[in-house]
């Protein structure tokens, strides 16, 4: 095996930023983590649906588009071995390093782009540098960074004398809140010790790293689709049922859905559209929308309200509304035990200049899946921030990260997973 560098970390993430792929469409990216993961040697790995539950995948895209994005892959140079595993969709992959007796410890990257256009300015360092991006999609969260620390830890611990089992999880999916539940159901997460997840940025600048992450917000995407009757608008007004007014009007009450004294609950449609004509009652309309909680419980208060919401606007205006699930994760707390562990390590790091305990997303990860799943069976899991400058918010075009930051994380979660190792012999 050929250690890499930190050179080459960067050349990998660069390529990685090259060829965004949105959630189920992660095909060249999960070709590339399977040869860096076979030139560094692991003991076993799992790809596509040997690492997802079976039925629990959502807002998995219609054959053509998988179709599209599968050809493009191998037109950019992805194995056919690996397409031919991961076809219909199922991407991702597990790596495994067996050490013998001791821990078993996992990491978590997610590896998914978003469909967003990159800016196009000079300015822009992936454009100056030659490393934009080159599908309609975009890095625009640092998930290329992600499944580059992962490779870099995997490879650090490989080098290391490291006693236990060490599982990287390069999950898809994420951007969709769909790929944590199947591939946290897959089985793989159930004998897991400690589980650490990896985020750069989240407004945290280079230098710092946050040991214990929380403030998660449990989400649930949903798609409402209206149906109702056409007519034409002028001449027979009555004689339809407007799917748009029922749209409309479930728009409307859905922000009236009532607070709740327990906590902060959120909702918001976030896209929505109808109609074929202007002289023709609308006889289809849609919502995509979603609905938070401070914890799982307020969540489910909410969705249960929004879901009486659509069905009764759908019902005031002679409609039905069919309603299915895009996405969904819970809420989670991150482990005391690892935070101290990875607060250690990023306090004795010379890079890290300012270790930080904890502080609050505010937002929704899936990652709360494999955390919850970890410590359901009597394992610690914590969700570890490694700061990062970018030039541009998340999911904004121009957002980048600071690559000095990849270095950093892949260090700091290396000592961890040691010193997780350390407090278990």
């Amino acid at each position: 095996m050929q250690q890499s560098t930190h050179d080459d970390l960067i050349q990998l993430r660069r390529d990685l930023h090259r060829h965004p792929e949105p959630a189920w469409r992660e095909f060249y990216t999960t070709s590339r983590i399977v040869e860096e993961c076979e030139r560094i040697g692991v003991d076993e790995l799992l790809v596509g649906p040997d690492v997802l539950a079976d039925g629990e995948r959502n807002a998995v895209p219609d054959d053509d588009e998988l179709q599209r994005w599968h050809d493009r892959a191998r037109e950019v140079g992805a194995r056919e071995d690996v397409l031919e595993r991961t076809e219909g969709g199922y991407t991702g992959a597990i790596a495994i390093l067996d050490r013998g007796d001791g821990p078993t410890v996992g990491l978590r990257v997610d590896i998914d782009g978003l469909l967003r256009e990159e800016a196009t300015d000079d300015d822009h360092t992936p454009v100056r540098e030659g490393f934009r991006s080159e599908t309609e999609g975009m890095h625009a969260c640092g998930h290329d960074a992600h499944a580059t620390i992962g490779i870099g830890v995997l490879e650090a611990i490989k080098e290391s004398d490291f006693a236990g089992t060490l599982k990287v999880f390069f999950q898809p999916g994420e951007e969709m809140v769909a790929g944590g539940k199947p591939m946290a159901k897959g089985g793989h997460l159930d004998d897991v010790d400690a589980l650490l997840a990896v985020h750069v940025g989240l407004d945290h600048p280079t230098g710092e790293i946050v040991a214990g992450v929380g403030g998660f917000l449990a989400v649930h995407h949903f798609r409402a689709d209206f149906a109702g009757t056409p007519a034409h608008a002028g001449g027979k007004p009555n004689a339809g049922e407007n799917a748009v007014q029922a749209m409309a009007t479930a728009i409307q009450n859905l922000y009236a859905i009532p607070r709740h004294e327990d906590g902060p609950t959120r909702v918001n449609a976030g896209m929505v559209g109808g109609g074929t004509a202007t002289n023709i009652i609308p006889e289809a309309a849609f919502i995509e929308g979603e609905v938070r909680g401070e914890t799982t419980e307020l969540m489910e208060y909410t969705r249960e309200r929004a879901e009486r919401v659509l069905d009764n606007a759908a019902g005031m205006h002679g409609c039905s509304v069919e309603l299915s699930t895009v996405g969904e994760a819970p809420s989670a707390t991150s482990d005391q035990a690892l935070v101290d562990i990875v607060l250690d390590a990023a306090t004795e790091n010379t890079d890290v200049d300012t270790p930080t305990e904890r502080d609050d997303l505010g937002g929704s990860e899936d990652a709360t899946y494999l955390m919850q799943r970890v410590q359901e069976h009597g394992g610690h899991a914590a969700y570890v921030g490694v700061g990062t400058d970018h030039p541009g918010g998340h999911h904004t075009a121009t957002f980048d990260v600071d690559e000095e930051s990849i270095a950093i994380g892949v260090d700091v979660l290396t000592d961890s997973i040691l010193g997780i190792d350390d407090q278990e012999q």
